[in-house]
C-alpha cells in the first residue's frame, strides 16, 4: 500500500515542478519538456534514477523524466557492449517501443475520431 502513496507524491513532485516552471519562471510548453527530460537524464547519468524507481515505481516512470532516464541508460549499456556506436544504438533500442507505440496509437486515434474546430 506504501508503494501507491510514494508513487502518487513522487509522481506530483515532478507534475508540480513542471508547474512552477510554467507559472513561475514562464517557460514555454517545449523548455519544460525539454528540461524535465535532460533532468531525468543527469539523474541517471549520477545512478540516482535507478533507486528512485526502486522507491516510487510508476511515479518515476511515468513522467517525461523517465524518458531521459530511459535514452542515457540505454545509451549506457550499449556503450559497455559496443563503444562508442552503442551510444547511438542504445537510445534508439531502449526507446523504440514506447516512440513506435506512441506514433501508432496517436495514427489510429487519428483515423477514428474527427477534431472539433
Amino acid at each position: 500500500m506504501a508503494i501507491y502513496f510514494w508513487a502518487f507524491v513522487v509522481g506530483g513532485a515532478i507534475c508540480v515542478i513542471g508547474q512552477i516552471m510554467f507559472d513561475v519562471f514562464k517557460m514555454t510548453p517545449a523548455h519544460t519538456l525539454s528540461t524535465l527530460v535532460v533532468v531525468g537524464a543527469v539523474l541517471d547519468g549520477l545512478g540516482l534514477y535507478e533507486p528512485l524507481i526502486e522507491f516510487a515505481g510508476a511515479g518515476a516512470t511515468v513522467p517525461i523524466t523517465s524518458f531521459g532516464n530511459s535514452l542515457v541508460h540505454g545509451a549506457l549499456q550499449e556503450a559497455e557492449k559496443h563503444g562508442l556506436i552503442g551510444v547511438v544504438t542504445g537510445m534508439f533500442e531502449v526507446t523504440s517501443a514506447g516512440i513506435s507505440a506512441a506514433i501508432i496509437f496517436g495514427f489510429l486515434g487519428a483515423l477514428m475520431f474527427k477534431p472539433k474546430g
